[in-house]
């Protein structure tokens, strides 16, 4: 019998895990909540047109399909194989498959906005927490299920959300103690560069392989280009953009002088000047490789990377001013930013930053000493849960030796013992697990102990 498994670049979460991600959840939902958001949930599959030619190639071949069912009928069984072989061909079949596991969460609520905007207050801001799926290969910080928290403003083209979006990871990477550097850039400053390279049809192949930059090097990046057909001339100008370095006025000045004569980078350049200036954060950057290569961003777009830790961006997002006009409901601006809750996790663990209580669960665990003792400690037990302690009794009258060891493993910081004396005497003894300091007080002054809630 094999030995039982998960799907590669899948995870079990243990309640010490749980605990983690939950506090990680919880910070960022608080920031959500002080800055307007609602909450919003979506299906976890969604039929596969909404998905398909939404991310770019790149993307479409990460969706994970879902075969339809009833393939096992034998009258669908041939057709089922021809459709199949159009699907290794990286075509589509709704023959075989109709559906897919969501990809992220911003195509599915834009989905949601074109099926309710009559409905909808506009500006609608939302948030969502939710798991997505890419058929992705595993590695340290990218997993093929991993969950995402957004938060999306659509219905307004103003700028105060550009900003806000800026403050909302700076403030909570703040409150998570993460080090962090927010990058910024705008799209219409690369539409502006291929606009100057004669190569607006290109505009996807350019942003696709200038995001490459951090993993491949210019050079790569160049042969990149010139695969996909774009002359010496054009890399060339493409080259001197990538060079440009300084401070972020430095930066802004700098490519003015490349595409500022272009209407659309002209707009693009006033946009980063407003969204850095307006949310004066000493940790946004302006990043010119910054391109996020996903089709639907048509604005600012933002990256956050955590400092002194070897990982990917923890969050990235942007503006998106047509996004519902994929389903056929246009002039709907947007803008959003999501969080990499898995990579911020696993950064938070390599530099220690979760809090020390973070880890209790249980706060008092009472010792099972007998039968009679036990039924005390149970009503005691009870009234301290309905004090908001959280509070077990040990399953089995057992050595003392075994109860400690069980407190120990579930870092129980505090054990209440009953024996017969203190059965007799109404009393009960409660030893702090961490200093071994112990003392003896009344069974009813227990419940109300207010160093036990602390």
């Amino acid at each position: 019998m094999p030995k039982p498994s998960i799907p590669q670049g899948t995870r079990d979460f243990g309640a010490e895990t749980v605990r983690k991600r939950n506090y990680i959840f919880s910070t960022i939902r608080e920031v959500f909540e002080l800055y307007g958001f609602q909450p919003l949930e979506t299906p976890a599959m969604e039929n596969l047109e909404t998905l398909m030619g939404k991310y770019g190639e790149e993307g479409d071949k990460l969706i994970f399909k879902i075969l339809n069912n009833g393939l096992d009928n034998p009258s669908k069984r041939q057709k089922a194989n021809e459709d199949f072989e159009k699907v290794l061909e990286g075509k589509n079949s709704t023959g075989i498959t109709e559906r897919a596991l969501r990809y992220d969460l911003t195509i599915p609520f834009a989905r949601y906005v074109a099926m309710n905007h009559n409905q909808l207050t506009l500006p609608f801001k939302r948030y969502q927490m939710q798991p997505v799926w890419r058929a992705d290969r595993p590695q340290k910080g990218r997993y093929r299920e991993f969950y995402q928290c957004d938060a999306d403003v659509v219905g307004s083209h103003s700028l105060l959300s550009d900003t806000e979006f800026a403050i909302i990871y700076a403030e909570v990477f703040k409150r998570l103690k993460i080090d962090v550097e927010i990058k910024i850039n705008n799209r219409k400053i690369l539409t502006a560069l291929a606009e100057i390279c004669g190569s607006i049809n290109k505009l996807t192949e350019i942003t696709v392989a200038i995001d490459k930059l951090d993993k491949m090097g210019i050079n790569k990046v160049k042969e990149e280009l010139s695969e996909k057909g774009m002359t010496n001339e054009q890399i060339g100008i493409i080259e001197t953009y990538l060079a440009i370095e300084g401070s972020n006025v430095e930066k802004l000045n700098k490519v003015a002088g490349l595409v500022g004569n272009n209407e659309t980078g002209r707009k693009g350049i006033e946009e980063l000047r407003y969204a850095l200036f307006a949310s004066g954060l000493s940790s946004l950057t302006v990043d010119l490789a910054l391109a996020r290569g996903l089709n639907y961003y048509t604005g600012t777009i933002f990256e956050a990377k955590a400092k002194n830790v070897a990982i990917g961006s923890i969050g990235g997002g942007g503006r998106y001013n047509d996004l519902t006009g994929l389903f056929g409901v246009p002039n709907i601006p947007g803008i959003g930013i999501s969080f990499g809750v898995d990579r911020i996790y696993d950064v938070m663990e390599e530099l220690k930053l979760f809090p020390k209580n973070i880890y209790i669960g249980t706060k008092v665990l009472f010792f099972n000493l007998g039968e009679q003792e036990s039924k005390i400690a149970f009503l005691l037990m009870q009234g301290l849960r309905a004090n908001g302690v959280a509070s077990e009794l040990y399953h089995e009258h057992a050595k003392f030796d075994k109860q400690f060891k069980y407190a120990d493993k579930k870092n129980i910081p505090f054990a209440v013992i009953i024996g017969s004396k203190e059965l007799e005497e109404k009393l009960c003894i409660v030893k702090d697990l961490k200093t071994g300091e112990q003392i003896s007080i009344m069974q009813d002054e227990l419940i109300n102990a207010q160093w036990l809630k602390g």
